[in-house]
């Protein structure tokens, strides 16, 4: 009696298109026993088509493969950028600085030189960029946006390590509240926004007029 009702089980899993291999798993029966049972009741050629597209070996293989040719792509034109772009010097950093500024730097708060992003490598870059216009680090002032979910200790120390900077160098964040419902950090603002800041007047109209001067002689 119950081999009869394995068997009936076997057959409604088959017309409702399992696999040998799903049926196995659900009822422990072995491929050669549901061989047996179910030569009578083949899968349609739509059924099949579904089972091969929903194999999770066949998705893992193509996700496999995809990546695969991602990466491939990726790293030719890396390569290919490499060798166009050739030997950075310094003079190509300190003028790449200037066009950073041009785009996203702060330009109407006065006498101050500012950048505010999520990247901590865009923002390195602008920290090393202020260096090579004679700028101290302890001169430099860090105001993290941060939320009122984030663990406000552990996002300061992160950007301090990021930015390779000391905590004296960060001021009171600002916070906003969470809301329910709304983007919050979650996702690119995973470790907030930071605003790095050097107020001097010297330095801001120096480089206003450098981005002026650059217009000049581009557009």
């Amino acid at each position: 009696m119950a081999r009869r009702e394995e068997r009936e089980k076997a057959v409604q899993l088959r017309l409702q298109g399992k696999s040998y291999s799903e049926i196995k798993k659900t009822l422990g029966i072995s491929k050669s026993t549901l061989s047996g049972w179910l030569y009578k009741y083949p899968l349609s050629k739509a059924q099949i088509r579904e089972l091969r597209d929903l194999n999770p070996r066949r998705i893992e293989k193509f996700r496999n493969t995809m990546r695969k040719k991602r990466e491939d792509r990726l790293q030719k034109a890396y390569l290919y950028a490499k060798t166009k772009i050739g030997r950075l010097r310094k003079r190509d950093v300190f003028l790449a600085g200037f066009f950073l500024y041009w785009a996203e730097g702060t330009k109407t708060t006065k006498y101050t030189t500012a950048l505010t992003n999520t990247d901590p490598d865009m923002l390195k870059f602008f920290i090393k960029w202020l260096y090579l216009l004679g700028i101290n680090k302890d001169k430099l002032k860090i105001r993290l946006h941060l939320y009122s979910d984030m663990d406000i200790k552990k996002q300061t120390i992160f950007w301090s390590r990021e930015l390779q900077l000391p905590l004296a160098c960060f001021r009171k964040p600002y916070v906003k509240e969470s809301k329910s419902g709304r983007a919050t950090y979650k996702g690119r603002f995973g470790q907030g926004t930071c605003n790095v800041v050097f107020e001097n007047r010297d330095i801001h109209d120096y480089v206003l007029m450098g981005i002026k001067y650059l217009k000049e002689r581009i557009i």
